[in-house]
């Protein structure tokens, strides 16, 4: 990774290059086409990015002034702890971008960040089939063993 990425809070002029990537991650896991998701839900995602009341958050990497990814994530309460949790709900980069560190910087930046909101621990999810990622997520954090279960409504 080159000395020249900054990963930084997104802001509401990155709109127009934050949609691809967004649009590019929500394909990734089938959320295109017919199961694209509903223009309102984006809409309500972006917004909750600039809304001091929300517990989402999103950064972005950035080169120059060109997005290579983002991340999302939330803080939350626990049963188990006193301080927040962050929950790192969404990473994406660009193809391009890909093995060249722009993740783990992803990745770093939260961390940095729910440090500083004094969170215990950051988790994530990712699918089982996600095995470039979860190459770089052994890497950076250790896998809990945990399996996921879910209803949807």
């Amino acid at each position: 990774m080159s000395s020249d990425l900054i990963i930084r809070t997104v802001t509401p002029q990155d709109y127009a290059q934050w949609l691809p990537l967004w649009d590019g991650y929500n394909a990734f896991y089938g959320r295109a086409g017919a199961t694209a998701l509903a223009p309102e839900i984006t809409r309500t995602t972006w917004a909750r990015f600039f809304d001091a009341y929300e517990p989402v958050h999103a950064l972005v990497a950035a080169r120059g002034d060109e997005l290579l990814g983002l991340t999302h994530y939330l803080f939350h309460r626990s049963t188990t702890a006193i301080g927040p949790n962050c929950y790192l709900q969404d990473l994406f980069t660009s193809e391009a971008a890909r093995g060249k560190g722009v993740g783990h910087a992803l990745i770093d930046g939260v961390y940095q960040r729910a440090k500083l909101a004094g969170c215990l621990r950051v988790y994530w999810h990712t699918h089982e089939t996600n095995h470039t990622a979860m190459r770089l997520y052994d890497d950076v954090a250790e896998h809990s063993g945990f399996v996921v279960y879910r209803k949807l409504f």
